[in-house]
């Protein structure tokens, strides 16, 4: 695990609104043009997720001391050829503020009309002696500093067990704060929830129980304020449908969480079935097509990873209308 890194507030920032809850979750009119300009011309979202950096070494490198290898520079270079060969032909890109961004921005590599999210979490999650997940920001990165980096928005992402109150207050703070600095900046912020086992939990009790926790992570998102969620998989057809219910016109966007191509698709489908809004996706679309060797990556972001973004677009063509 990295090292932890401190919650600051913007510079200028009141410290009392920050510990406010239950903000509305209605978009003001800044947050829907960020919004609208994330999805595509179909009013669905399309987001290719970049924003990784330990789990994109590991998929670079087999071995930790190799992955430690991988510079910051190395991964920008990796992240930069998914724009230009892949994320550039989505509505939008989902990037971290330590490899990618301002890079492909100053290096005019994003194109013009995809909308750019900037991920304020840092890789890795701390634990406490309980082994409760506490999540970190990358330090520095508020709703100010994204809208200078040239941001459509933001992407928070933190962890959440919703059966186990006393795992969540750090969390739940963070989620707070950031909702808190984002509306005084009006400016959009996705808030992705993810869950976890814990190490000595049952798998399959686990597995059995997990559209109930996804369906509680999107109750606490939404108590916090949020206004887009980006959100897992939750296992079925009725649990997207209880998620939608839950979260009426806010729009939710499905993760890929690092499953294979096809498996997602099948995924996309039920879930914009049952009220989803679109997509934010990414190793299901690069993971088998990113290298250290540039020009085999170039190759296979355009060749596989593009006709899977297409694959996939053509499903939010074909889903119902969203609510927005």
């Amino acid at each position: 695990m990295e090292a932890s890194g401190e919650l600051t507030s913007p510079p200028g920032a009141d410290p009392g609104t920050a510990t406010e809850p239950h903000m509305p979750n209605r978009m003001t009119t800044a947050e829907h043009r960020g919004y609208q300009q994330i999805c595509g011309k179909n009013g669905r979202m399309m987001v290719v997720a970049a924003d990784q950096r330990g789990a994109m070494r590991k998929i670079l490198a087999a071995t930790p001391e190799e992955q430690a290898k991988i510079d910051e520079h190395t991964l920008g270079d990796v992240k930069s050829d998914i724009v230009a060969y892949l994320a550039n032909a989505a509505s939008c890109v989902l990037l971290d503020p330590v490899c990618a961004v301002p890079r492909v921005v100053d290096e005019r590599i994003l194109a013009r009309d995809t909308a750019l999210l900037i991920g304020l979490d840092a890789s890795g999650w701390d634990a406490d002696a309980r082994g409760h997940r506490l999540s970190r920001l990358v330090p520095g990165i508020h709703a100010r500093r994204v809208r200078e980096l040239g941001g459509t928005g933001g992407k928070l992402m933190v962890y959440l067990r919703p059966d186990r109150p006393e795992a969540n207050g750090h969390n739940i703070r963070i989620i707070r704060e950031c909702v808190a600095d984002f509306a005084r900046e009006d400016l959009l912020l996705v808030v992705e929830i993810l869950t976890y086992a814990f190490p000595d939990e049952d798998e399959a009790e686990y597995g059995a129980n997990f559209g109930g926790l996804i369906e509680g992570c999107t109750r606490i998102a939404l108590q916090e304020g949020s206004k887009v969620l980006k959100l897992p998989y939750p296992g079925s057809a009725a649990s997207c449908r209880a998620i939608s219910d839950i979260a009426g016109e806010v729009p939710w966007a499905v993760l890929s969480a690092g499953v294979n191509h096809e498996t997602f698709l099948g995924q996309v489908e039920i879930a914009m079935k049952n009220g989803a809004s679109g997509v934010i996706a990414g190793r299901a679309l690069w993971k088998d097509c990113i290298s250290l060797d540039r020009e085999v990556a170039r190759d296979r972001l355009a060749r596989v990873a593009l006709s899977r973004l297409k694959q996939i677009q053509s499903l939010l063509d074909a889903s119902p209308a969203p609510r927005r």
